[in-house]
């Protein structure tokens, strides 16, 4: 196991802002489940290297160890351990020195729950779970749209053992049956699975999430947040179970991990800054989404993301930026989509003013969100729809300097007919397609 100090998640952040690669923290794929072997980790290694390390203790043979069992919780996938975890939590959080929150192996039935800080001398806990997480089926268990958050923390580092470590939403049982999920484009209660809200210096490593009741991963008003070596996993019709969705937050780097879900992979909603997607295999779902923007009034801008080395697998949607009809004034400016491989996609590159999931919308009303730098560059593959490229925009707010670079998608239908590979709607000033054919 893996402890370290918040001077460390310090140092390695620190490290990140002079590199574009951060190491994070594969931890049980190397130490082989051996608790009382020394681990490492490392700030800065080149893109095509795996982490280097350097040496740290082991929990189990130290001091500052909460063993959630040890508080009473029981692996038997029907006690709640709500309760429990809250209090363990507490006791590690109030430790004067470093702490682990640990989860055993065990299936832990956890309903909702917030353990929040700061903690003794603003430090956070580590938080190493090798057990199965489940939630309560029913989502009258839920009295908020939060199943496990982080609230009020800093330097705060969450991870598992890859294969082993997984958090069960079992949205399949209810959520998804809800009549209002069928009713419209939104179902009327969505409980994120695992949620940051208010952190900063944050890890999320080697974690398998399954079957939301809504998102899987919510980060909300953080910044410095790495994710890296997850899995999402939910069906291709469970509805709003997106992957990762990104609001308020700035500097966070998602990287090395599988989505396959019902929705965005992932999505970056109003207030997402300088944000990294790096090596993401996603599909069955929507793709890679900013958005959707534009819904409610003053809300805070998109600037700076990186997509890049990515692949698309099967989805209805590849790269889009999307944003209401009619909507009040906004903006989302410098993002680009590099270096991606599309198989059997629906709408490989899409921007949609005319967003409206509900049909509900009155699209004569241009959208006044303001879009300008998108670059879309070497991006490849097959697309199984009438258009490659489609761009609907805002006749009000005109898209501004568009790139279409490298661009070269096939379509896999090739006796059947269509309109044409290219649409383009609304107003846009400055378009460059070089080097693209689709």
């Amino acid at each position: 196991m893996l402890q370290f100090s918040l001077s460390t998640i310090l140092a390695i952040y620190s490290a990140f802002s002079r590199t574009s690669y951060l190491a994070a923290v594969p931890v049980s794929s190397l130490i082989g489940g051996s608790p009382c072997q020394e681990t490492m980790i490392s700030a800065e290694a080149p893109d095509d290297s795996p982490c280097a390390f350097v040496p740290a203790p082991s929990p189990e043979c130290s001091e500052g160890f909460f063993d959630v069992t040890e508080f009473g919780a029981i692996g038997d996938a029907v006690t709640d351990n709500s309760m429990v975890f809250i209090e363990t939590w507490d006791a590690a959080c109030s430790y004067e020195g470093d702490s682990i929150f640990y989860v055993p192996e065990g299936t832990f039935l956890v309903g909702s729950i917030t353990l929040s800080g700061p903690c003794y001398n603003n430090q956070s806990p580590e938080v190493n779970i090798k057990g199965q997480l489940v939630a309560p089926t029913s989502l009258d268990a839920f009295p908020d749209s939060n199943w496990i958050q982080f609230k009020h923390l800093r330097g705060i580092v969450i991870y598992g053992e890859a294969g082993l470590t997984e958090l069960d939403a079992r949205g399949g049982v209810e959520a998804w049956k809800d009549p209002s999920c069928h009713k419209s484009a939104t179902c009327e209660k969505m409980v994120t699975s695992l949620k940051l809200d208010n952190v900063s210096y944050g890890i999320i490593s080697n974690v398998t999430l399954l079957n939301g009741k809504g998102f899987h991963v919510g980060i909300h008003e953080s910044e410095n947040i790495n994710i890296q070596n997850i899995t999402v996993t939910a069906p291709w019709n469970s509805p709003n179970t997106d992957g990762i969705h990104i609001t308020l937050s700035t500097n966070v780097s998602i990287t090395s991990s599988t989505i396959g879900v019902g929705d965005d992979c992932v999505s970056m909603g109003p207030g997402s800054v300088n944000i990294s997607i790096f090596d993401i295999k996603c599909g069955p779902g929507h793709g890679i989404s900013v958005g959707s923007l534009g819904k409610s009034e003053n809300e805070e801008s998109v600037v700076g993301v990186n997509v890049s080395n990515c692949t698309i697998n099967g989805t209805t949607n590849g790269v889009r930026v999307k944003t209401w009809p009619g909507s009040p004034v906004g903006s989302a400016s410098n993002i680009t989509f590099q270096n991606i491989v599309m198989t059997n996609v629906s709408n490989p590159i899409i921007i949609d003013q005319k967003y409206c999931p509900s049909n509900s919308c009155d699209i004569s009303k241009p959208s006044l969100v303001k879009l300008s730098n998108i670059v879309m560059q070497n991006i490849s593959g097959t697309y199984n729809n009438d258009f490659a490229v489609t761009l609907l925009c805002s006749s009000k707010a005109p898209c501004e300097n568009i790139w279409l670079l490298d661009v070269k998608l096939n379509y896999t239908k090739t006796s059947a007919p269509r309109q044409g590979p290219f649409i383009v709607e609304g107003v846009i000033d400055g378009l460059e397609i070089i080097g693209s054919t689709f």
